[in-house]
């Protein structure tokens, strides 16, 4: 994914789209899917629609902001350029965005663990769970440090294969599922009266971050074809993608997989239930394709957002040793990036991570949108689409928050408490910035 963009100076459509897959196609949908059915049953395709739609919102402020900047710092340089006089907002952007891709790097090795061991006699033994979620956390971290030109095709083929084993893994599992279509309409109806539209809505935004990643295509502009047509038809292409691969893999499993055994092993369901359907092959195939699909997004999101943490880090809002490089790597950033997410393995599960993950996104692109609307003429965007947008994703967050209140409010505290932290660690450092400017 990033590491393409290092290796390559003439990037085309079809590069773009698979750079935008590789990240939202990382791990996402195997996380995502063994929740949502325990909230909504059968119509989680809905809510992996509808969350799609919501990216796609997202995505309209990305594309514009991206448009007019042309800057690969994206989401952090996309603020700071639109609020040239608010250090403090650039400043929250830059500690929302490096910890909101920390959660995901945490979501991805979570999951690569959950499956590697999911075969295994130690499958629900949390604490070697989260061992092999830091261990691969470091063995990518080494790689980024000592060996960043040397993955570049390795990235590829995992991007490329990982794609095809999902493929393979949905029409296995319709094809062989003891469901056929007529049950399966009959059992979305009876969950859809057993649920409601909020629930549905807060399934969707919890998605949200499965679809985290478009913004990669971004980070590509000074070294893509024709950035005014290839960022939006990219973006958008990748999205729809993402939504049927989704789709198609979440109706795969609840062909094949009892619902019931989709929520008690909702860390790894689709192994699971492959191999009810399919025996040890099953199992094996849907362990390789999450090991793969969680490989290339921890490698992907080490090597970018480091990149990003040492950009803020040189602005000053982050500590100036993490802007440090040698040999142009930031070393520094990507072991912090490393250890902070190991961290949040250790003190969180599954769900805390996804929730924090999909809050953070959903925060950071309302801001981008809030962005886009205060200069819409400028980049010429749509009044309409642009406030749908902040309404949509405003309503993502408020849902997720709701759902934490009423079932997890331990967890709703803990999210509440770290964005405090975080705020006032970006309070803290626009000062600073403010302070040495001044006395310059």
């Amino acid at each position: 994914m990033t590491i393409h963009r290092k290796r390559n100076k003439s990037l085309g459509l079809a590069e773009l789209i698979a750079i935008a897959l590789g990240g939202m196609v990382g791990g996402g949908i195997f996380t995502i899917l063994g929740i949502a059915v325990s909230i909504i049953g059968n119509m989680a395709p809905i809510a992996i629609i509808i969350g799609g739609c919501i990216a796609a919102l997202a995505a309209y402020s990305y594309v514009k902001l991206g448009l007019y900047y042309k800057d690969e710092g994206a989401t952090y340089s996309f603020y700071k350029r639109t609020y040239t006089s608010s250090p403090f907002s650039a400043s929250v952007v830059g500690w929302f965005v490096i910890f909101g891709y920390i959660s995901t790097l945490a979501l991805y090795a979570y999951t690569f663990s959950s499956y590697a061991i999911s075969s295994t006699d130690f499958a629900n033994v949390v604490w070697i769970r989260k061992a092999i979620a830091i261990a691969v956390i470091a063995i990518f971290t080494f790689i980024n440090v000592w060996s960043v030109n040397g993955m570049g095709k390795i990235e590829d083929a995992m991007v490329y294969t990982k794609l095809v084993l999902l493929t393979i893994i949905s029409v296995v599992l319709i094809q062989h599922g003891t469901t056929d279509f007529g049950t399966f309409l009959d059992n979305m109806v009876l969950d859809a009266e057993k649920s409601n539209v909020f629930s549905i809505l807060i399934v969707a935004s919890l998605t949200f971050v499965a679809y985290e990643g478009f913004q990669l295509v971004i980070n590509a502009v000074n070294e893509m074809q024709n950035p005014e047509k290839n960022i939006p038809r990219a973006i958008y292409a990748a999205i729809i993608l993402a939504i049927l691969i989704y789709v198609v893999i979440s109706i795969g499993a609840l062909f094949a997989i009892p619902t019931e055994e989709i929520i008690k092993n909702k860390e790894f369901a689709l192994a699971a239930g492959a191999g009810n359907v399919l025996g040890s092959l099953g199992t094996n195939i849907v362990i390789l394709g999450a090991i793969l699909a969680t490989s290339s997004a921890i490698s992907g999101t080490v090597f970018g957002s480091s990149r990003q943490m040492a950009v803020i880090a040189k602005d000053g809002f982050f500590p100036h040793w993490l802007s440090l490089r040698k040999n142009n790597v930031p070393q520094n950033a990507i072991i912090a990036m490393a250890c902070m997410a190991s961290i949040l393995v250790l003190l969180g599960g599954l769900e805390l991570i996804l929730e924090f993950g999909s809050i953070t996104f959903l925060l950071v692109s309302l801001l981008m949108a809030i962005a886009n609307y205060k200069i819409r003429d400028k980049t010429n965007s749509s009044k309409a689409i642009t406030l749908l947008s902040i309404l949509g994703l405003g309503m993502g967050g408020i849902l997720i928050l709701y759902y934490e209140f009423t079932n997890e409010w331990e967890q709703m505290l803990a999210i509440i408490i770290l964005y405090l932290v975080l705020a006032i660690f970006a309070w803290f450092y626009s000062k600073k910035v403010n302070k040495d400017k001044s006395s310059m």
